[in-house]
């Protein structure tokens, strides 16, 4: 499997191509609209055809690429099944994972970040993956402040479905602040501070009462696109 990690420093994205060696088709998860220049300059370096965009959930703090892409690469738009989007060519839920090439993505439902996140888990030759979206980050977790969003919830999902993956699983965040690109899930699981190390869900829905985070500055306009797949007019300055 062809695998590559990308980052948007604007919205400190991280999106990852992953492609089947055999058919050259590949697909992007979480692309960004204003990396599409760079996403499709690495497509054609590596020779490879876009056949899916694939998001986790519906983003607030950047607007997706994938319906320019569907526009310039001629990719289908893959999201949740459950967010509903009229302008999505395929849903994907655990019952309907998606294949690219020999490539198989298996969506895990975590919701609590937003009330329709999934993660997408990927089992290579070489090793096992779960990029995790906005619900499990390094060392961190997604805000459940909105968007359907539960701290108890996102305590749950994330306990539920990542924890109990294989120690030595790749975790893949949807994004980073402090330079960190990869962990495991044994790491997250033993000393992620917001929920590793055993605490317990009344510990983990009191640290996230406590954040007190701003309103994110993009949200206004980055869910309403979003809800469309990208479909904007314009792009906002």
């Amino acid at each position: 499997m062809i695998f590559r990690q990308l980052f948007e420093q604007g919205s400190s994205t991280y999106t990852y191509l992953l492609a089947c060696p055999e058919t050259r088709q590949a697909v992007l998860v979480d692309p960004v609209l204003d990396a599409v220049d760079r996403d499709l300059a690495t497509l054609q370096e590596l020779d490879l055809t876009l056949a899916y965009t694939l998001e986790t959930h519906i983003h607030a703090d950047h607007i997706t690429s994938a319906a320019r892409l569907r526009s310039l690469a001629g990719a289908k738009v893959a999201c949740p099944e459950m967010d509903g989007l009229a302008e999505a060519d395929v849903g994907v839920s655990e019952m309907q994972p998606l294949d690219v090439g020999t490539i198989h993505l298996q969506p895990l439902f975590t919701p609590g970040h937003t009330d329709a996140h999934h993660a997408y888990l990927v089992d290579s030759q070489h090793a096992v993956r779960v990029m995790t979206g906005d619900a499990l980050l390094i060392g961190g977790c997604g805000r459940t402040d909105f968007q359907g969003g539960s701290a108890e919830t996102l305590y749950h999902s994330i306990h539920g479905k990542i924890f109990t993956l294989p120690d030595a699983t790749l975790v893949y965040p949807g994004h980073d602040y402090h330079d960190c690109h990869v962990s495991t899930v044994s790491k997250e699981r033993e000393c992620n501070p917001r929920l590793g190390g055993g605490k317990s869900v009344e510990e983990f829905v009191a640290i996230m009462a406590a954040l007190k985070l701003p309103y994110p500055k993009k949200m206004d306009v980055a869910v309403p696109a979003n809800r469309r797949c990208g479909e904007i007019d314009e792009v906002p300055s």
